[in-house]
């Protein structure tokens, strides 16, 4: 009984002490505006609202954190989140890609969304506004496919 009450305070005293560690926000004040998606494309208000309820939190240079998101090592795995989902997409850097390539990252939002492999599950189960409705989905990929046909 003895060693594990010494196991649980080392643990315990190992926890306190990673929480003095935080990441560096991914929380920006200045970006060139003149790069950001919204800024480049005709998106009707709705379809924006639901990408920055869905998407922006890992696919942009701005993330909303919650509470929880200040407890390590929770925090650590938000950050690999954001730090792999703006390596992927950026849509404050969306028009600094080629136009090509624009087009790819249009075609991927909508696939993945009809797959469902995005936004992740496990950022859904987290964050309810982030759940797409069907509806909303659909709005998303018809605006997406209609962007690509006026752009060939």
């Amino acid at each position: 009984m003895k060693r594990i009450k010494k196991i649980a305070i080392a643990f315990f005293l190992v926890f306190i002490a990673i929480q003095f560690y935080q990441p560096k926000q991914n929380v920006s004040s200045s970006f060139d505006i003149g790069k950001n998606f919204a800024n480049n494309y005709k998106v009707p208000p709705t379809v924006l609202n639901s990408l920055q309820k869905a998407c922006y939190d890992c696919h942009s240079n701005n993330t909303q954190y919650l509470w929880y998101d200040y407890i390590q090592p929770a925090r650590w795995f938000v950050e690999s989140h954001i730090k792999n989902g703006k390596e992927e997409l950026n849509f404050n850097e969306f028009a600094s890609y080629s136009n090509r390539k624009q087009r790819s990252k249009l075609e991927a939002i909508s696939r993945e969304i009809k797959s469902g492999n995005m936004p992740l599950s496990s950022y859904k189960q987290l964050h309810e506004d982030a759940i797409l409705n069907e509806t909303q989905k659909q709005e998303i990929i018809s605006w997406i496919e209609q962007t690509i046909n006026k752009e060939q």
